[in-house]
């Protein structure tokens, strides 16, 4: 009875996590909406000859003046649209002359693939590269190590672009500057036109995950238990991989979601960079268009990727920390220490 009481108190607190998450994402989306809304009133220029062109006739200007509801004041403008946009209809793209969902549909599946390609190949290289930086502390692989994460940490990904670019196509002439191709379609184009900007998408995640990962690893194996595990005769691997590295993980799967969503904001430099056709690009020529729909449609769909990947990863490390918790209080009734 005492069991089914716990377990009911954290399915409790689980729904609680989530619905305050959910709110919190909810009030994210609200207020990035809003400010999108806001700064786009305040670009320069006429939009709909920004949209269309200069050479377009007065019924047709005035036709899409209407549409856009640019007669009425800001706000009641962002009220109508998110009217609308909470019933599904996120306008007509004039520049596209499609609706909104639809092109947006077009380019999601481009930037997912490169994110989540970045992704997968960052986690385990940070990880592995920062496991070796905190084992060899104060050896040159530890130096080397440290010194390249911490210097591409800082490099812009457009100017890490531009400079494979320059090398590795204007030089050399070894890969296209540009372009797209599914790895189904043609697996070795794709791959020789991924290489660049999966570059660049990947060498901030895997930095930033080596220091993370380095800096817990140094905490967790200065620990008792790590010094009782090698004074009972375990191998160093074993010790590592096994007991360390598995407490040392969960700030870094916190730092996971952010570096997923940041992936997903660097698109927005990448794509551009080397023409790839996804939500990066169609963005900025959104932008450069001042088509108000579709950079509604593109600031609030990432807006709520990155939320979503950045609870979720908080939600990772509050598990994982739920799970010590339990292992911990079960290591005590049994009269065993189990580590933190």
């Amino acid at each position: 009875m005492r069991r089914f009481g716990t377990q009911w108190k954290e399915m409790q607190t689980v729904a609680r996590y989530i619905l305050q998450r959910l709110g919190q994402t909810l009030l994210i989306l609200l207020i990035v909406s809003f400010i999108t809304y806001l700064l786009i009133d305040f670009l320069p220029g006429d939009p709909i000859a920004a949209m269309l062109g200069g050479e377009i006739s007065q019924e047709t200007y005035d036709w899409w003046y209407q549409e856009l509801n640019l007669d009425k004041p800001v706000l009641i403008r962002y009220v109508l649209w998110l009217k609308n946009a909470l019933m599904g209809d996120f306008g007509h793209s004039a520049s596209y002359s499609v609706p909104v969902l639809q092109i947006i549909g077009e380019r999601v599946p481009v930037t997912l693939y490169l994110s989540v390609l970045a992704f997968l190949i960052s986690v385990p290289l940070g990880i592995l590269f920062g496991i070796i930086s905190a084992v060899k502390r104060g050896k040159p692989a530890d130096t080397a190590v440290t010194l390249t994460a911490n210097i591409c940490c800082c490099l812009p990904q457009f100017w890490l672009g531009i400079l494979l670019m320059y090398i590795f196509t204007i030089v050399l002439g070894w890969l296209p500057s540009s372009g797209w191709v599914w790895p189904w379609e043609d697996f070795g184009e794709s791959v020789r036109r991924t290489i660049m900007p999966l570059t660049c998408l990947t060498i901030g995640g895997i930095a930033s995950i080596t220091r993370q990962t380095r800096s817990s690893m140094l905490e967790v194996i200065r620990q008792d238990y790590i010094r009782t595990a090698k004074s009972k005769g375990l191998k160093g691997k074993k010790v590592i991989y096994i007991h360390a590295l598995k407490n040392a993980l969960l700030p870094v799967i916190t730092l996971m979601g952010l570096r997923m969503g940041g992936m997903l904001g660097g698109s927005v430099f990448v794509e551009n960079v080397f023409v790839i056709p996804g939500m990066g690009s169609l963005l900025v020529n959104a932008i450069s268009m001042q088509d108000i729909p579709l950079i509604q449609g593109c600031v609030l769909l990432i807006a709520l990727f990155t939320s979503v990947v950045k609870y979720a990863g908080h939600a990772g490390d509050s598990a994982g920390a739920g799970c010590g918790g339990r292992q911990r209080r079960r290591g005590r009734r049994a009269g065993r220490n189990v580590p933190d």
